[in-house]
């Protein structure tokens, strides 16, 4: 042909923040390395290549001969280095300085490493919103690559998706791919001939033709069964193979050749939007029900092809609305990003507020604040990498400030960006977010030493995917499936382990029971709630001390219909460890019981394990974590966890009962559904009457003790300085 078609293939690798050594190291094992074994036997190919900064930080550490293998196939022309968010933020998501920030940060460290100009990235996600475009711009990139299903979404038809367009946006342009939807399902689960009949017909109709595709690397090898499938069964050598066959009419180039010499088809504003799947999966879950039955209903009708281009699901921002704690996640990274941007005005010391934002940045890794055919926000482990990275910002903003080794503060603002007012608590070892109108609730609780947070809970909540586990549906595995087409149970009885929260599992949530009330019932969701107080709008005001500062939450509400003041007050020290928390109810009337109980959520303290255990006063061991205890007239309950190097203690001024289960979420991830665990909760309840004047109160000591992980900071520390 005397116009070749030319095909740009775009991989894109990554691995999130926090995600675990041993599986990144499957992966790599499984998907990076082999593709480039066999690739290195195609000389006459050319592929794109981008690598997320936070894999390609682990990659140098772990794996420094890859690295240099990419060096060496980049200089020798073969792989594009394209940039991008150095640590995979949603750029959506960011205040601007950040967005530009992070592509120009990852862009200089590659073209130091590699020694290549980067001049176009990879979008995360592919979540666009057009006032990126200049941000883009700003930050040195000439091109990036989206799905064609963000053109078609403006109407534009597949004949018109055969070439790059240009967009602007405050008078700066940058160079738009779109990537085909088909090539995504085709590669690699089709046989290579569908893919290069599919690019045979685009050749014969659109002569000169440019056909992208751009997806993950980790299609290759590392999505369930596709390493047997690409490398044992030898589809990624096929394939190789028949575009080498076919060079005569395919030209296989990379998007930066095709820039220099390939004219744009046209001009295109593009709507926010993301790839399809990403759409359906911002719905809320009954909307998600709703679309898949309509889709079912019209993919057969005539007319879909023509509906189908003018159909979209959700907006990708939304996943902080569907999630709370996404939203919690990013109100908090945007305090951060402010306070940093607060001290470089402020002209403080340069070396610990870059430190500062390279952790910031990582904790801008976007696979936490959303959840789709992956864990997502489900997997604790990636939200606790994300509050670690910036409760470690934190300390370093805090440093640069020369606070110096104790000091306690006290904010009132609209922290999280709902309209109403949050209170910040913090010293030097705590710090805590409060919101007085959720039921005077504690929604985060930092543990300064050891950078976790003890609220990065998780409520189960309904999925729309929860019909197939209700159902107890099976998939035999036999043939490889795109991972959106799978349904495989990674536990058996998940359909009996899906169960839904009413209200956000945190801590501080005051609760009115029936006097016989059980643990079983209160477990299932059976025990229901006698009081308006769990979430009822408090009143608040702070007081400050020099070294003493408190939060008072007052609410006048009811239990069984009998009003009742509920007066509870969290007090923090500077240098303190240990939360005091009061609580004073008024109004009882003489001679009459009430059952109450003030509920517990702490995070990141995971179940079965020997090493993570419940205790009493004495040290007594009371079970692992995941165990339902049911204990009377304690006074103290300890939560043990020694590989995190942590003990959180609830110590009570009256004899109490306690307690105890394990929320875990039945979720969706690329290995199937599976059940996780996600936060253990804690209630102190008692059987409360009042005095003559009609009051009754109590008085708790959260402390969190973190000496044994600080031990072994030190040990390290004098281990590297040996």
């Amino acid at each position: 042909m005397s116009q070749p078609l030319r095909l740009c293939l775009v991989f894109h690798n990554h691995q999130p923040v926090g995600n675990f050594d041993g599986v990144i190291e499957q992966a790599y094992q499984d998907s990076y390395k082999p593709f480039l074994d066999v690739f290195a036997l195609y000389p006459s190919l050319k592929i794109g290549l981008h690598t997320s900064g936070c894999l390609m930080d682990w990659l140098v550490v772990h794996h420094p001969e890859y690295v240099e293998r990419l060096a060496r196939l980049a200089a020798a022309g073969r792989i594009e280095i394209i940039g991008g968010s150095y640590q995979e933020a949603i750029l959506p998501m960011l205040p601007r300085r950040d967005r530009v920030g992070q592509i120009k940060h990852y862009s200089q460290w590659l073209e130091s490493r590699f020694g290549v100009k980067v001049r176009g990235m990879w979008v995360p996600e592919r979540v666009w919103e057009q006032s990126l475009v200049a941000d883009i711009a700003t930050a040195g990139i000439q091109y990036t690559i989206l799905d064609d299903f963000h053109f078609k979404n403006t109407g534009l038809l597949d004949s018109h998706l055969h070439g790059y367009q240009v967009t602007e946006d405050e008078g700066q342009i940058i160079a738009v791919f779109p990537g085909s939807e088909k090539l995504r399902y085709t590669i690699p689960f089709a046989e290579p001939r569908d893919t290069i009949d599919y690019l045979g017909q685009i050749a014969h109709d659109h002569p000169g033709a440019v056909v992208v595709f751009g997806d993950d690397g980790e299609k290759f090898g590392t999505w369930p069964d596709t390493k047997k499938h690409v490398y044992e069964d030898g589809w990624l050598r096929r394939f190789f193979d028949a575009l080498v066959a076919n060079q005569n009419w395919i030209k296989v180039t990379t998007l930066g050749e095709t820039i220099d010499n390939v004219p744009p088809v046209g001009k295109i504003f593009l709507p926010d939007s993301s790839y399809r799947e990403m759409t359906e999966w911002a719905l809320p879950a009954d909307q998600i029900v709703e679309y898949e039955r309509v889709k079912h209903e019209l993919e057969h009708d005539h007319r879909w092809p023509i509906i189908h281009r003018f159909v979209r699901g959700g907006f990708w921002r939304n996943f902080k609305v569907k999630y709370p704690e996404s939203d919690e996640m990013y109100t908090r990274m945007l305090m951060v990003s402010n306070r940093l941007h607060s001290a470089q005005e402020a002209g403080q010391d340069r070396e610990l507020l870059e430190a500062a934002r390279a952790e910031l940045y990582r904790g801008q890794c976007n696979c936490s604040y959303w959840h789709g055919a992956f864990g997502g926000i489900y997997l604790p482990h990636l939200r606790n990498a994300v509050y670690n990275h910036l409760i470690a910002a934190e300390n370093l903003l805090d440093k640069a400030a020369e606070r110096g080794d104790e000091w306690i503060e006290t904010n009132v603002a609209d922290f999280n960006l709902d309209g109403r007012h949050e209170v910040f608590l913090a010293n030097d070892r705590l710090a805590t977010l409060i919101s007085p109108h959720r039921g005077g609730q504690m929604y985060e609780l930092d543990v300064r030493s050891i950078c976790h947070n003890l609220l990065a809970t998780l409520t189960r909540r309904p999925e729309a995917y929860h019909r197939k586990v209700l159902a107890g549906a099976q998939d035999g595995g036999q043939n490889v499936a795109s991972i959106h087409d799978r349904v495989v149970f990674k536990q058996p009885g998940l359909e009996r382990r899906v169960q839904y929260d009413t209200y956000q599992r945190k801590s501080l949530l005051d609760h009115f029971f029936d006097q016989d009330a059980r643990l079983d019932n209160v477990i299932t969701g059976a025990a229901p709630e006698r009081g308006d107080f769990l979430i009822g709008v408090y009143d608040a005001r702070t007081r400050r001390n020099p070294d003493r500062h408190q939060v008072q939450m007052v609410r006048s509400g009811n239990a069984w219909g009998v009003p009742l003041k509920i007066t509870k007050g969290v007090t923090l020290e500077a240098g303190n460890n240990t939360l005091e928390i009061a609580y004073l109810i008024e109004g009882l009337p003489p001679g009459r019981m009430f059952h109450f109980g003030v509920e517990f959520n702490f995070a990141g303290l995971p179940a079965g394990a020997d090493d993570r255990f419940f205790h009493d006063g004495h040290h007594n061991r009371l079970g692992q974590l995941g165990r339902q205890l049911d204990v009377t007239e304690l006074r103290s309950l300890g939560l043990t966890d020694e590989w995190l190097g942590i003990d959180v203690g609830l110590e009570s001024s009256l004899p109490t009962n306690f307690w105890t289960y394990p929320i875990e979420t039945v979720s969706q991830s690329e290995g199937g559904f599976e059940l996780v665990h996600q936060s253990v909760v804690v209630i102190p309840h008692w059987h409360i009457q009042g005095d003559s004047a009609g009051r009754w109160s109590v008085t708790l000591q959260l402390s969190v003790d973190t000496s044994l992980a600080e031990s072994r900071m030190e040990k390290a520390t004098i281990a590297v300085m040996r």
